[in-house]
């Protein structure tokens, strides 16, 4: 195992500071709801050797091809928000002529401290960070490998001013050497003004950790952008539940969402969606538009590469819920984009 991409456990002094949010309870964050994953110790051999072993239709036949990043067309100013999706949940988003970048995983395995590798569907994707132009702010939902990932954040934090991120994770950030006044850490609907931008945290139904010892160490969540033109919400990873009617009614209503899809498994129904989940989540927290974010980057549930957006698509034509699908690497304006099933090429 390289410590390095584990991070940092929590002091101390951390656990003072944690013990002072709402949301922490017992030594721990804690969910709105009841939240259990239903693995039994029973099944888990067979689950983990479903997962390292049993591949096919789970993941792309040839790497995922992600398009050119043009910087001066990124960097040209827009009325409307317009962002690049890479795959899982990454977001390169220019808004209010800021550059942001959400959950910036863009190293090449998700589970860097297990004997096999999660391998990533499309190559060489750290780098593109030495393309990316200055980043005004990077936002963290929480710890997962999947979404914070040491490779990553050791190429970017010469080139970025700050970070918002969830409260807890700033411990692993000064780790690896990410000066402490660059770090905001965020509880459950704090908000904070950056740069004409109104950006708040969202709950959401799942947990944290990195290791055997820290779960549920560090807080998980959502962020919603608001200016005085558009109001933006990125759902973070999580099971279905009331918190998204209560985000609707303090937020919205928002005029685009990435909806978290991808990676649910009925052992963990109660921390991962399932498609139909995702399109009613929005529905509840009034998104007018959605798009489907947490796959396309790696495999981790049973089901084929394919199936979230296959039913996602499903769930959101049959409600006739506004949608969009672009491809990876594409630049998109969200109130222009035009749709193409490209995962079926």
């Amino acid at each position: 195992m390289n410590k390095k991409h584990y991070g940092a456990k929590p002091t101390n002094d951390h656990i003072t500071q944690y013990a002072k949010s709402p949301n922490w309870n017992n030594d721990k964050f804690q969910n709105l709801e009841e939240t259990i994953m239903s693995i039994s110790i029973q099944n888990l051999p067979k689950l983990l050797y479903k997962q390292f072993f049993k591949k096919q239709d789970r993941e792309p036949k040839t790497h995922l091809p992600i398009e050119t990043f043009n910087k001066e067309q990124f960097l040209s100013p827009s009325e409307n928000t317009k962002f690049i999706w890479y795959g899982h949940s990454v977001i390169l988003l220019r808004m209010q002529n800021k550059t942001l970048l959400i959950d910036p995983m863009l190293g090449p395995d998700a589970a860097p401290i297990a004997p096999f590798p999660v391998k990533r569907f499309s190559k060489n994707t750290l780098d593109l960070i030495e393309e990316f132009p200055e980043i005004d702010l990077v936002l963290i939902t929480h710890d997962h490998y999947d979404h914070l990932d040491y490779k990553s954040i050791k190429k970017l934090k010469s080139k970025v001013k700050q970070f918002y991120v969830a409260l807890g994770v700033g411990r692993h950030l000064e780790k690896w050497g990410v000066p402490n006044d660059q770090i905001t850490e965020f509880d459950w609907w704090e908000k904070s003004s950056f740069e004409g931008i109104d950006i708040s945290f969202t709950p959401t139904r799942h947990f944290s950790g990195r290791g055997l010892t820290d779960r549920a160490k560090c807080l998980w969540g959502g962020w919603a952008f608001k200016t005085s033109s558009e109001n933006i919400w990125f759902s973070g990873d999580g099971g279905y539940g009331k918190h998204f009617k209560e985000i609707g009614d303090r937020l919205g209503p928002f005029d685009f969402g990435f909806m978290e899809c991808g990676q649910y498994n009925q052992n963990w129904h109660l921390i991962h969606m399932f498609p139909k989940e995702s399109v009613q989540a929005a529905r509840d927290a009034k998104v007018q538009c959605i798009m489907p974010v947490h796959w396309a980057g790696f495999s981790l549930a049973q089901h084929s590469w394919q199936e979230p957006m296959d039913a996602f698509l499903d769930a959101a034509q049959g409600n006739k819920s506004a949608h969009i699908h672009p491809k990876l690497g594409e630049l998109v304006d969200y109130k222009n984009h035009e749709n193409k099933v490209w995962w079926k090429d």
